[in-house]
This record gives C-alpha cells, structure tokens and sequence, in this order.
C-alpha cells in the first residue's frame, strides 16, 4: 500500500487520474487532494474535487484549496476542458464544502507527519508544490517520491516549445525541479501516447454510473476514432506510481525557461548529463496496452462498487 498526496486541477484528465486512484484502494491510500488553478479556474478545480471526491466514493479524504495560479498577467487557462473543467459530465453537486487552510500548508502539515511515506503526485501546474518548498525545504527530504506529470523534451502543447503545467507557472516548476529531490517527470513525450481510440472507449462504456464520467468527460475534450482521441495525461503519473514497470525512465538533469520570448516554460532536458547532478527521472517510453489494462481493470473494479 503506497500513501499518495495528489495536487491537481480537475480538469478532464484529471478526474480520470482520480478514478484511477478510486479504483485503487488495494494499492493506494489516498492522504489528500489539494487543488490549484490551472485547466480552470481555482473555484471550479475546487468545486470539480469536491464533486469527484463524493462521486467516486473517496469517502473522507480531505480536499484542500490552493493557490489560484501565477501573477494574474500571466494566467493560462485549458479551453479544452469545457467551462466547467469536466467538459460535457456533469456530476451531482458535492454535500461538502473544503478543508480549511491552504494546500501548501497541507502539503507541509502531510509531509511533517509521515516522513518518507507519502508519495507526491503532481498533475496540475506546481505552484502549491513551489509555495510549499520556500515555506519549508525539508520537505524535499520528507518526501517519499515525487511524481509530475509536466515538461517534454521533443516538444510542447499549448506552445511549441513548453507543455502546458509547466508554461502556466515556469517560475514554480523550476523551484520545484531545483529543490533538492528527484523529480519524476512523465510528460507528454509518453502521456500523448495514452490515447482513448474507439477501442478503449467501447470499453468504457458498458462501465455503469463511472462510464457517466468518462465517456461524455473524453469525448468533449478531443474527438475519438480508431486511431486516436484524447490523451488522459494525468492518468499516467498516477500510473506510474502503481507500477513503473510500465515506463522506461532515464535519470537527466532538467532547468526550465522562465525568461524566453519563445521559450518561456521549457523543461530544458539533458539526457546525458555527463557530470552534471540527475535531478530527475524522466520518462522516455510506455507500453500503451499494459497501462489501458492497468487503468481499466481499475476503472472495472470502481464500477462494481459504484454501481
């Protein structure tokens, strides 16, 4: 059993990534989860968590608002998630309200109490991750593992040369890759490799009240065919964490541009760093059908219980 912290800003992907958990429970306790503005704002991440905590059935865990993003001048928002954040689902209005405080309060507060047993998944930009750290730096050492789903080194999404997590706050990516620990990136040189074709989605479908989730949530952010759909990047990190077996990793030392004209947000990525301290483990490869099988049977065992 893995104790997990997930930080996130639902978001499609997102609440994918949190049913994957949801279907987990044999192998991962969930300690939080912790919003931040990002594919929307930070009042619709909150409200979206909140709603995906009491649908998926993840009973108790508390939910922990955040910061609602870098500078205002300066905020990116997702379109592709629809209005809402949750694109065409629409899940029933959460009883509960949020845990009291800040996440990077939280993240602190987790980390203090468990030393080297929660595992940080990180899945949105990581400007609570960043605020955390400058708060206290020990958390580098507290930490069990860091996973991030951010950065690319072929290339961005929004802009050519940066993925979006990591374009929306460069300045707290690049707290949080120099803090001190190994930062393990899964970025879009893998995560656009998890698409939902036709094939992955007939086999969401027939998965009760969670495929009223699903299925509307991937179709409304990017059109499906037999050969391609949307990729469920978050999904992936908390892949990872249930079984890296899945990825191949190479240790690299990473920087990112915050400075650039054209290359603001680049995860500036040395594979070879030859003499240079790794600061991370980044992920090169997937193997594609291992994890729909991974995320599935996950998503078949939440379905029985939701019903």
């Amino acid at each position: 059993m893995k104790r997990v912290l997930l930080d996130c800003d639902p978001g499609i992907d997102d609440a994918l990534a949190l049913a994957l958990i949801a279907g987990s429970r044999d192998a991962l306790d969930l300690v939080g989860v912790t919003t931040v503005g990002g594919n929307v704002d930070l009042s619709l991440t909150t409200a979206n968590a909140l709603a995906l905590r009491e649908f998926l059935d993840l009973g108790d865990v508390p939910v922990t608002p955040g910061s609602p993003g870098a500078t205002p001048r300066r905020t990116v928002r997702a379109a592709v998630h629809g209005t809402s954040g949750l694109g065409d689902a629409v899940l029933p209005a959460p009883v509960r309200g949020p845990s009291p405080g800040h996440a990077a309060g939280f993240i602190v507060d987790a980390l203090r109490s468990a030393p080297g047993e929660i595992t940080l998944v990180c899945v949105g930009p990581l400007t609570n991750l960043a605020l955390a750290v400058r708060a206290e730096p020990r958390i580098v050492e507290w930490a069990r593992d860091l996973v991030v789903m951010g950065g690319s080194y072929t290339g961005g999404d929004r802009v050519p040369a940066a993925e979006f997590n990591v374009l929306t706050d460069p300045e707290a990516a690049a707290t949080v890759f120099a803090a001190g620990w190994t930062v393990t990136a899964v970025g879009l040189d893998v995560t656009l490799s998890a698409v939902v074709n036709t094939a992955v989605l007939d086999r969401m479908r027939p998965l009760g009240r969670l495929a009223e989730l699903l299925v509307p949530g991937v179709r409304s952010y990017k059109e499906v065919t037999d050969d391609d759909g949307p990729a469920i990047h978050d999904a992936c990190a908390v892949a990872y964490v249930l079984d890296p077996s899945l990825f191949t990793c190479v240790p690299a030392a990473v920087t990112v541009e915050t400075t650039g004209l054209h290359t603001r947000g680049t995860t500036v990525t040395d594979l070879d760093p030859a003499g240079r301290r790794a600061n991370a483990l980044v992920a090169t490869a997937l193997d594609v059908p291992g994890f729909w099988d991974l995320v599935l049977a996950a998503y078949g065992r939440l379905a029985a219980r939701l019903g």
